[in-house]
């Protein structure tokens, strides 16, 4: 997509997110429960929104574990259980969650890095996915080597290669039941000169052209996801001195038809203490989900409720605009 100068046509000011929407942003019926099992990661990437890394302890608790097994049993309205972290899979209660989940024909998918199949203790991991047909959606923020070595670690991109190779070898991206998705994230800008994700089925095309003549893997789907201001990303453009330009450049792209499919709507974001936000990217900056008596909830509140549904209305901040700007940006990419 065309780069958009941000020093050029932004108004000098950001208009708080809420200003935006025509009526309140309130929650859908939950059917999507997205699980960060904690920080624990072997990767430390440049964009990472969670700060996760290889020197970060923070994961669930036996406790917690516990009450999300519970929930994911007590509730059928729950469709698709969402593990992500850091590596989910190097975090307490991977396994245990993806076993209830798919005990009750829940779809389960796995935010997975690749390379951590390669790690001591995990490479029975693509074997394990297959026989559970969880979902993986995989982070490859570019097909080229550079790009993904620049953001991901050196190496990264050799790695994430022959995971792919070894997920096609057990049927993943063929197998209907074995669906294969990756991620594209832009790289991080280091200017005012700022650009929107490119056209998500184009893209998707560019990237299965290359990957199947280059390598001879083949993938579902491309989701392309924007960077939002949270976590690392937003560290690295406070340091290049283009937070609020950046901010500045998403609002000036805000997209309202993106505003009915945002991910927020019907899903529960829950951390590894057990506490309830609204998004993933809530959970970082520590905004917590509410009820309309404005409680703040979590796992064993839903627990002792009897539901999943007792949130009215989303919380929302001016980062929301990075979901919202141009197609929009979900955790299943684009939105309009």
């Amino acid at each position: 997509m065309t780069t958009t100068s941000s020093t050029t046509t932004i108004n000098t000011k950001i208009t708080p997110f809420k200003s935006k929407l025509s009526s309140p942003l309130v929650k859908q019926e939950i059917n999507i429960l997205q699980i960060n099992l904690g920080k624990r990661c072997n990767l430390a990437c440049t964009h990472c929104h969670v700060e996760a890394g290889p020197k970060r302890t923070e994961e669930l608790s036996t406790e917690v574990c516990q009450q999300l097994i519970e929930l994911i049993y007590r509730f059928p309205q729950i469709q698709t259980v969402d593990l992500t972290g850091g590596a989910p899979e190097m975090n307490y209660g991977f396994k245990p969650l993806v076993e209830a989940a798919r005990q009750k024909n829940k779809q389960v998918i796995v935010r997975s890095n690749l390379t951590i199949y390669f790690a001591d203790g995990f490479s029975d991991l693509p074997e394990y996915f297959a026989n559970n047909q969880i979902r993986i959606v995989a982070s490859m923020p570019c097909y080229l080597a550079d790009n993904v070595d620049k953001m991901r670690g050196t190496g990264v991109f050799d790695d994430s290669i022959k995971a792919l190779q070894w997920l096609n070898k057990v049927g993943y991206g063929q197998n209907p039941y074995l669906i294969l998705d990756l991620v594209y994230n832009p790289q991080l800008p280091t200017n005012e000169e700022f650009s929107l994700t490119p056209e998500q089925s184009k893209l998707e095309r560019d990237y299965k052209k290359f990957l199947q003549e280059n390598f001879n893997i083949v993938f579902n789907n491309l989701f392309t996801i924007t960077n939002l201001p949270v976590g690392r990303t937003k560290l690295h453009l406070e340091r290049k001195k283009i937070h609020t330009s950046y901010l500045q450049f998403l609002e000036f792209n805000f997209n309202l038809d993106t505003v009915e499919n945002l991910m927020c709507r019907n899903q529960l974001s829950v951390d590894y203490l057990g506490n309830i936000y609204d998004c993933d990217f809530n959970q970082m900056m520590n905004l917590p989900a509410k009820t309309h008596d404005g409680e703040i909830l979590t796992v064993a509140k839903l627990l002792e409720a009897g539901s999943l549904d007792v949130i009215d209305e989303i919380q929302t901040a001016n980062y929301c605009y990075g979901c919202t700007a141009g197609c929009g940006s979900s955790c299943g990419g684009a939105l309009a």
